[in-house]
């Protein structure tokens, strides 16, 4: 089953006026929907822009995998573990929040940021906090978030290429630029258009495959199901 998420339904949020404009793909603060809580261990999936100078103070995060791309500027990044990095398009930053951590995310460039961050639900609650950013991720290289049971894919795509979906329980696909065709792999071409913002949430992925109307780029989370409890 494909469900589709387009850009335009997004919550918004943010504070503007200090230059801070967020859209949600979850229920998020006071856009509380029961309907829209996670997809397999994907909890959230902003769209986040800070203009030169703006940025989120220092705040808490516990239990919860926090992976960052960035689109375009570049973001500087200072946890209470004494992490300080400058994150900038092509590199995946990880904050394994766990029993504790705090943060601070800033525009300290001169230029507008835009960023996609994701949260995901762990599989075991407590322990050290962790960090890590890869520089560069190459096109195709999958990334582990072990503490989710997770694993992201990363596909850059020029006009007419064609790519594979990973087949599992759960995939998430993210549209970060560009447009793409989702579809079966057996068939020619694809039937779901999907655009800069859109997202799909595939439930038993299964001989799917992306094929890029223009030049895009995109991120695929693939997932376990989500966990029953009781």
């Amino acid at each position: 089953m494909i469900e589709v998420r387009r850009a335009d339904e997004r919550y918004p949020g943010g504070d503007p006026e200090t230059g801070i404009t967020t859209r949600h793909a979850f229920s998020f603060g006071h856009h509380y929907d029961p309907g829209n809580i996670r997809f397999g261990a994907l909890l959230a999936c902003n769209e986040e822009r800070l203009a030169p100078g703006a940025g989120f103070d220092e705040h808490p995060h516990s239990n919860t995998e926090i992976v960052t791309w960035v689109v375009e500027g570049e973001l500087t990044h200072r946890d209470s573990t004494g992490h300080e990095t400058l994150v900038r398009p092509g590199d995946v930053q990880r904050l394994s929040s766990a029993g504790g951590v705090r943060h601070v995310e800033r525009n300290d460039g001169t230029a507008p940021l835009c960023f996609v961050q994701m949260w995901l639900a762990p599989t075991a609650f407590g322990g050290e906090p962790d960090y890590e950013v890869v520089r560069g991720i190459a096109d195709g290289t999958p990334y582990a978030v072990p503490r989710a049971d997770a694993m992201l894919h990363v596909r850059r795509l020029a006009a007419g290429d064609r790519t594979a979906v990973p087949d599992g329980p759960r995939v998430y696909l993210h549209v970060v630029r560009g447009a793409v065709r989702l579809g079966d792999a057996l068939t020619d071409g694809g039937q779901t258009l999907l655009e800069a913002g859109d997202a799909a949430r595939v439930t038993d992925a299964e001989e799917l495959e992306l094929t890029a109307e223009s030049a895009a780029e995109c991120l695929m989370w693939e997932m376990p199901a989500e966990p029953a409890y009781g």
